[in-house]
């Protein structure tokens, strides 16, 4: 009987294909296959090109450049400007000091942001040396946070923390304070632009989650009001366009309140949104619920887990998990639904571009390049909450067995 006596030496791992290789495999395998990739190639590169002469050399841009404050913050009052680019260095510190403690697809957006942020106060562009240097400090705050993150503060609950905090100090920032001479309420009129939009995308998704998730636990409860109450509500809201919830919560609702209350315009839009997306996340949460097998919540009984026990650390932590991708789907349609805000009279993204055109005669054939310009920033911000769910799919092993 011979024993192998070959070695660890003689043994070695493939190496990884070279770009000859993964060529040649995907893109080159056959005749037709090398046909189908010097068809696309060409076809890639002249619109590439036509892409690039047009955007560099073509359109005219000026309806953008001119009109860069409106887009971003709307009518805010300029001398109050202050008040967003705190809020803008405070969310850089956070995303700094949330890299070194969470890191993964944080570290990928704190990275993101301080580049951005970054080159644009290099651009060779007229701007004050003010916002220049405002600019330059988003970097350096981000980089100041990730070495906060290093000491005894940095831990996921005083960072948790610190985020429920600077939303309500956004708030306090943007509306101001009555009697605070250095600090003087500003209309939510006034807001406008990405500001507006920005704040009820995410006052939508932070407040319409845990309302969604309340209904689906509702849904299936054994108290027929309460099950009645979750399913009326549902249903009702589900079964009418979000043009009709706002409509109702900026115009009707007024009507049925005293004289003397009065909720703000912006406030009654986000209620509206909230409700209205709430409902929809109910019935994804509820789909979460509904596939997970029986036999969990029998196992978790055996153990002695009570109901609330069950239901909290055993099935809607992996409900959710299941539903991650119709969460996220969820969170990017309320995020494009708030260009549906300018019908109850809100000045936000694309109901600037709209003013901002009919603003100079002369930009009046200009649409397309406002327009591109307001889907590219859509695209953006769409895509980094698509990003984030891939990676926290992948990272909680969702299709995985």
């Amino acid at each position: 009987m011979s024993v192998n006596t070959t070695t660890a030496e003689e043994v070695r791992p493939p190496s990884p294909p070279g770009p000859i290789r993964w060529l040649k495999k995907n893109l080159f395998s056959n005749w037709y296959n090398s046909l189908l990739t010097v068809i696309s190639g060409v076809i890639v590169f002249f619109a590439l090109k036509a892409v690039i002469l047009w955007v560099f050399f073509e359109a005219n841009w000026d309806p953008v450049t001119h009109s860069l404050k409106l887009f971003a913050v709307g009518q805010y009052p300029p001398d109050q400007l202050w008040r967003v680019g705190t809020i803008v260095c405070m969310v850089s510190f956070l995303f700094g000091v949330s890299w070194k403690v969470w890191g993964g697809t944080v570290r990928t957006f704190a990275l993101a942001i301080a580049l951005v942020l970054g080159v644009a106060g290099l651009l060779p562009v007229s701007m004050g040396l003010g916002l220049r240097l405002w600019f330059l400090s988003n970097p350096l705050l981000t980089a100041i946070g990730y070495q906060v993150g290093r000491t005894p503060v940095g831990k996921s609950k005083w960072v948790a923390l610190g985020w429920v905090v600077s939303f309500f100090l956004t708030i306090i920032l943007l509306t101001g304070i009555e009697g605070l001479p250095w600090l003087p309420p500003v209309k939510s009129g006034l807001w406008g632009g990405l500001l507006l939009t920005f704040l009820l995308a995410m006052v939508g998704i932070a407040a319409s989650f845990p309302i969604g998730v309340a209904l689906a636990l509702g849904r299936q409860s054994s108290l027929p009001v309460v099950k009645a109450f979750c399913v009326l509500f549902i249903e009702l809201v589900r079964g009418v366009p979000l043009v009709t919830v706002l409509f109702m919560a900026s115009i009707i609702l007024p009507l049925f309140l005293p004289e003397d209350v009065r909720i703000d315009r912006v406030l009654r839009a986000m209620m509206g949104m909230t409700l209205f997306a709430a409902a929809y996340m109910a019935e994804n949460v509820r789909g979460g619920l509904q596939a997970i097998p029986k036999g969990q919540v029998e196992a978790a009984k055996a153990v002695g887990l009570n109901g609330f026990q069950t239901m909290a650390l055993i099935v809607l932590p992996q409900a959710l998990r299941l539903v991650i991708p119709a969460i996220v789907g969820q969170f990017i349609a309320l995020f494009m639904d708030t260009t549906l805000a300018v019908i109850v009279g809100l000045m936000e993204l694309l109901a600037v571009g709209r003013a901002v055109l009919e603003s100079n005669v002369e930009w009046k054939l200009l649409n397309m390049e406002v327009y591109i310009f307001i889907a590219a920033i859509f695209w953006i911000f769409n895509y980094s909450m698509s990003y984030a769910s891939r990676r926290l799919e992948a990272a909680l092993g969702v299709g995985k067995r």
